[in-house]
């Protein structure tokens, strides 16, 4: 005979219903539950229930009999069902309370708004509620807000675990790396991440921040590692990052991406990373050989002396409305905002008559203003900071590196000229733009623009700084122009799929209609595998670190001299919630706090 003593769990043991009538007991969640009392009596066992209602009730209901003692078994119920509903119901505000307090915080976040806003949210909507659903105030009353930062932790985590589950099924991925100091001085790297899926769905999402209080060596921003291995991210799929071109990324013996390569090499000998410079950045600093900074000089010493005195900003601001120009100012001129310059330029080249005026009224002249080669090339130089504006917002509002690079650089012949084409082309044809063709003064630019120095130097300077681009240009033109491109010049892997691709006319009509993206995710696998997976390694590639930029300017709004206590833990949670495209899980958020909240 077993020794082991018997478990009531596999007795079988059944509520029976007469239980009710006879010992007052009704089944709750498997146990039956005193109706009087409220006792649990953990195993359904008749002598059990008998046994309770001998010892503590009898004495109370013995004089009824089996019909009374039913109908107060059926008012005891009753009351019970009245008490289970009032509680479910309370729950369920409970419940909608917290959503509402884990959705508000969120909308917070997002908007980069200081969480003591959130008791001012809350006072609004009671009131509004006092006003308009008299009756409804209670439930707006229950929506807690706080100036701590638990929900916002929540959510930042919530949308980590999200982005981990979205990395297990990317095909390869790349990087974006930026780094800049917040108004406490600590460096803050910024890892953007771009993956794709077998089926080409695009996910792009902030990765991690870093923070570094000493050093930003090559060697510290190691913590890269620790950030992509917390999402479950695999080395050996990473196509490509790219950086702003700061030494410590860049260093080729103990940088970064040194670093990065070594760390792919371990796992992939013959993996190779591509490595960007932020092309965005690269055609800001082309500039630099341009030979305009003897009219940008003045323009930014004629500004300084309107601007620096109060005095001499409100008389010149009269003047404008008094003439009632178009221009109601002139702003300064911010070297670190790319956009600034041609902003400043353009509009001194329209007030240049009135800026004349106002100098010779205050006795300050100048000379430049009445030299017709200096105003003509003011009006190169307003024209070309025009293009430059004109080809940043482009280049801006697009992610696919195909495009960036032949926006730039033309590499691809059917979409026409790029930016350094047309700059070479206006420098060596002597040709004016729109703004010195406005005046019958104005001629030809003077010698040190026209000169062939200058031309040479511009180009040099381009292929210097697009060099890395330009030996993709194969590639990229193989995704970017896959019916045009030389059978030949294509990688052994894809030729024969390539010459499919060719000959097939549904998918060159297919090609004219439709992006790139949807161009290459309708390809079948079966049919063009290395083509596909060709388009996913170019496709998306970071052509710029430009989400970074504007991440930046996120975290300087969040962690500003007003705010300047935030944690970096809390400034990378609201950062993440801030660029996030993945929704919130608001429902499993608000069971997880629930669960909390009842067990203790």
């Amino acid at each position: 005979m077993s020794s082991k003593k018997r478990k009531v769990d596999i007795e079988g043991h059944v509520f029976n219903q007469t239980w009710t009538a006879k010992y007052l007991f009704t089944e709750v969640q498997g146990k039956a539950v005193c109706l009087v009392c409220g006792t649990q009596v953990a195993v359904l066992k008749d002598y059990n229930l008998n046994r309770h209602f001998a010892t503590k009730h009898e004495e109370k209901y013995k004089n009824l009999t089996d019909e009374d003692r039913a109908r107060e078994a059926g008012t005891l119920l009753a009351k019970l069902h009245t008490q289970q509903a009032v509680f479910t119901k309370c729950h369920a505000n409970r419940d909608t309370a917290v959503k509402t307090s884990f959705v508000l915080s969120h909308k917070i976040a997002r908007r980069s708004k200081p969480f003591s806003d959130g008791e001012f949210v809350k006072e609004c909507l009671v009131d509004s509620a006092a006003l308009m659903y008299p009756d409804k105030k209670g439930a707006f009353e229950n929506v807690a807000f706080s100036r701590r930062w638990r929900r916002v932790e929540d959510i930042a985590e919530n949308l980590e675990l999200q982005l981990k589950r979205k990395a297990a099924e990317f095909d390869c991925f790349s990087l974006a790396l930026d780094e800049s100091c917040d108004v406490r001085d600590t460096a803050q790297l910024l890892i953007f991440l771009r993956g794709i899926t077998k089926t080409f769905q695009v996910t792009e999402e902030l990765a991690s921040m870093q923070s570094m209080k000493g050093t930003t060596t090559g060697e510290d921003f190691t913590e890269i590692t620790a950030s992509l291995d917390k999402l479950g991210l695999k080395w050996d799929k990473l196509t490509g990052v790219t950086t702003d071109g700061c030494p410590n990324l860049t260093g080729k013996n103990v940088g970064l991406l040194k670093r990065m390569q070594d760390k792919v090499s371990e796992i992939n000998p013959q993996q190779k990373l591509t490595f960007l410079h932020c092309i965005i950045h690269q055609e800001v600093l082309c500039k630099t050989v341009l030979k305009i900074n003897h009219a940008v000089d003045v323009v930014i010493k004629v500004v300084n002396f309107i601007r620096a005195r109060a005095l001499n900003h409100r008389q010149f601001v009269s003047l404008l409305e008094e003439n009632e120009s178009e221009h109601g100012d002139v702003s300064y001129h911010c070297a670190v905002r790319w956009l600034s310059l041609g902003k400043v330029l353009k509009s001194f080249w329209d007030l240049r008559e009135q800026i004349q005026t106002f100098c010779a009224t205050k006795g300050r002249d100048i000379p430049e203003l009445t030299d017709d080669e200096w105003v003509a090339d003011l009006g190169f130089a307003v024209d070309v900071t025009a293009l430059m504006n004109e080809l940043n917002r482009r280049i801006l509002l697009d992610l696919d590196v195909c495009i960036l690079q032949g926006t730039v650089c033309a590499c691809d012949v059917q979409r026409g000229e790029g930016f350094h084409e047309k700059i070479t082309t206006s420098l060596k044809s002597g040709e004016c733009f729109d703004n010195t063709k406005r005046s019958e003064k104005i001629g030809r630019f003077s010698p040190q623009i026209l000169s062939d120095v200058t031309v040479d130097a511009l180009h040099c300077e381009f292929s210097r700084r697009f060099q890395d681009f330009k030996n993709l240009d194969n590639e990229m033109q193989l995704v970017s122009s896959p019916f045009n491109c030389s059978v030949e010049n294509a990688p052994s892997d894809v030729q024969m799929e390539l010459i499919d691709l060719q000959a097939d006319s549904l998918l060159s009509k297919h090609f004219r209609s439709v992006s790139l993206l949807d161009f290459y995710s309708s390809l079948k696998e079966e049919s063009f595998p290395h083509l596909r997976r060709h388009a996913q390694r170019i496709l998306f590639l970071f052509g710029s670190t430009y989400i970074c930029e504007q991440t930046f300017s996120v975290m300087k709004f969040n962690k500003s001299k007003h705010r300047s206590s935030i944690t970096d833990e809390h400034l990378s949670a609201v950062l993440r919630i801030a660029t996030s495209d993945i929704q919130p899980a608001f429902s499993a958020l608000v069971q997880a706090q629930s669960l909390c909240i009842d067990m203790n």
